[in-house]
């Protein structure tokens, strides 16, 4: 049996932390950024943007994550032989942040939804009164209030996004740490106790901080009525 100390040694273990923590910054940005064009277009006037917003929102929120992978993967780069680059690696790196950026920003569309419903719509018709459109109104009125009343959602939704990008092997990114711990249990098999135990401690270290900074973000930016 294998000690702790001597499977640290042998494998990169934190190289594999700092894969899944690029991926999860690079889907946090893009999953950010279409999650409020998405809620833009479930609240805007015309009919047809909220259906298409509604509808890609429902699906990605009743998809398995691998199955988005796996489609990403077989579909996009195999069949359609589209590329991101030259290099596999990076080629699979990135199907794996566009599969996490599409499927957390339906969750990140849902939280600052949520908050959004916190907003008075008396502060929508103020801002109609004083002649703003609806995007100047969505924009700079409706949504920084929505976002610090969705904090806790947002905070939960990053958490998730943190560990679904150990789904990344899905995609083929084979530096993870699903990946890695699967190679360490492999050739380890009599460790195996060991092996989870630094991949949870390794995760435990990494959400307990985002948890206690979500509420104390929370607690900090909650709008007073």
């Amino acid at each position: 049996m294998r000690s702790i100390g001597y499977l640290l040694t042998h494998y990169d273990v934190l190289g594999a932390f700092g894969v899944n923590l690029q991926l999860t910054a690079w889907s946090v940005l893009f999953s950010l950024v279409l999650g409020i064009i998405l809620v833009l277009l479930r609240i805007c006037p015309v009919r047809s943007l909220r259906l298409f917003a509604t509808g890609f929102v429902n699906l990605f929120q009743n998809l398995p994550l691998t199955i988005v992978m796996v489609f990403l993967l077989l579909g996009a780069f195999v069949q359609l032989r589209f590329q991101f680059s030259s290099n596999f690696s990076t080629n699979f790196f990135w199907f794996a942040v566009t599969g996490l950026s599409l499927y957390t920003s339906a969750f990140v569309c849902e939280s600052i939804r949520s908050g959004i419903n916190t907003v008075p719509l008396g502060q929508a018709e103020a801002a109609r009164s004083l002649g703003l459109g609806f995007f100047q109104s969505a924009t700079l009125v409706i949504l920084p209030q929505a976002v610090r009343g969705s904090v806790a959602p947002l905070g939960n939704t990053l958490i998730a996004l943190l560990k679904n990008s150990t789904v990344a092997s899905a995609a083929a990114v084979s530096t993870e740490t699903s990946s890695l711990m699967n190679t360490m249990i492999q050739y380890n098999a009599s460790s195996i106790v060991s092996v989870f135990l630094i991949f949870a401690l390794g995760y435990v270290i990494l959400i307990i901080p985002i948890g206690l900074l979500t509420t104390w973000l929370s607690n900090k930016l909650a709008v007073r009525r």
